[in-house]
């Protein structure tokens, strides 16, 4: 029985169109794909139909466990608020339609209101349970804050809401300079969904951005123990492979995804 269930982010094939991503998805083997708004959104603005989407995830089988992102929620001025809090929650109600899990919140990239966060994040929680789909907390190693597991459980805490969520990815926790160590501090269901991916050692990791991330084992980063720490606290969910690589977006979809998959089972199953 595998540790895991395993999803592709669309962001590793990029480029290649959405339904098409789908498909390939499901091709390769994964049981789940995150989809970005911007790109469903892109779809609709096309001409695209939402009930093609629908049926095409339908028919692959695929869960989808996120959507991406939201933003400016926590950064937002008193007067923007309110519209702000309106745009997401145009998203979330996109994401319950297409039966995504959770949605994932992007944070502020200055140095934040903490209790603010918390204030906000709990009412985009409320209204995501209500409308379908579950708002969920991400830290990023490239802001200027929030950039540790320990920033982001810091909004689920004082969110004080029992479903209050966060996003661990071994690429921000490297980048960002926390600890992993700290995901032995949490309990599953605290974790919205794991993202899946390498850092290497041979650029600085100050200077490190999205497209610098590798894919699985061909990086530095300690995802043996990383894994490890997951199935210590008994985590069993989602891990999900995403990739922000030119480099891949140039070759072969499936032929990525298949090996996306291969690298991070040959890890996670092993750990």
């Amino acid at each position: 029985m595998s540790s895991f269930l395993y999803s592709l982010n669309a962001s590793t094939i990029r480029t290649t169109p959405l339904l098409d991503k789908i498909r390939i998805t499901a091709e390769a083997g994964y049981r789940g794909i995150e989809l970005w708004f911007d790109e469903v959104e892109a779809f609709l603005a096309q001409g695209g139909e939402l009930e093609r989407i629908s049926a095409a995830i339908q028919e692959s089988g695929l869960a989808i466990p996120t959507m991406i992102m939201l933003r400016d929620w926590w950064s937002a001025t008193p007067e923007e608020y309110p519209a702000v809090f309106d745009a997401c929650l145009q998203r979330i109600r996109l994401a319950a339609k297409l039966g995504a899990e959770y949605v994932i919140c992007c944070p502020h990239r200055e140095k934040p209101d903490y209790d603010l966060g918390a204030v906000r994040y709990r009412e985009l929680l409320e209204a995501g349970i209500e409308a379908g789909a579950k708002p969920a907390v991400e830290f990023l190693g490239f802001v200027e804050a929030v950039t540790r597991i320990e920033d982001a459980l810091q909004i689920v805490e004082k969110s004080g809401h029992p479903q209050a969520t966060l996003v661990l990815d071994p690429f921000h926790v490297f980048r960002g300079g926390g600890s992993m160590e700290t995901i032995a501090q949490l309990k599953p269901a605290q974790i919205a969904i794991s993202h899946f991916n390498d850092a290497v050692n041979s650029i600085p990791r100050e200077k490190q951005m999205d497209p610098d991330r590798v894919l699985p084992g061909d990086g530095d980063f300690d995802l043996t123990r990383y894994c490890r720490l997951l199935k210590q606290i008994g985590y069993q969910s989602w891990l999900s492979l995403e990739l922000f690589r030119e480099d891949l977006w140039q070759k072969d979809p499936l032929a990525v995804a298949k090996l996306g998959l291969e690298r991070m089972q040959a890890i996670a199953e092993n750990a």
